[in-house]
């Protein structure tokens, strides 16, 4: 009986630890995508921490159900999967129509001028 009650504190532990380092990540993101000063160094808050973040929580949330339910739960590894597969990419758009379309520039954004 005392053995349960270890493991399933272990879990949660690990699950609360997922959940703040999860919820952490996605402040970092977004107060990132609200100061940065332009289009280019905004896109990095959503896409890498804020990624990192939501990634982080649907894990923890995989890791709870799934020690309590019937196995693995499959809903949130899906979840999971997609997410780090769709968000690279959709950066790349993003930054790569903002490129064709001339978006305004700080001087600290590195890279090549437009002109």
């Amino acid at each position: 009986m005392l053995e349960a009650i270890h493991s399933a504190t272990a879990v949660e532990w690990i699950v609360a630890s997922l959940i703040l380092l999860g919820s952490l990540f996605a402040l970092i993101g977004s107060i990132g995508l609200w100061k940065l000063p332009d289009f280019f160094m905004r896109l990095h808050g959503p896409t890498k921490a804020t990624t990192l973040g939501v990634g982080a929580l649907v894990i923890g949330s995989l890791i709870y159900f799934s020690s309590q339910g019937e196995g693995l739960s499959m809903h949130e590894l899906l979840i999971t999967i997609f997410l780090f597969l769709t968000a690279p990419v959709s950066a790349n758009m993003l930054a790569k129509a903002a490129m064709h379309q001339r978006a305004k520039r700080v001087e600290r954004t590195k890279g090549q001028p437009w002109d």
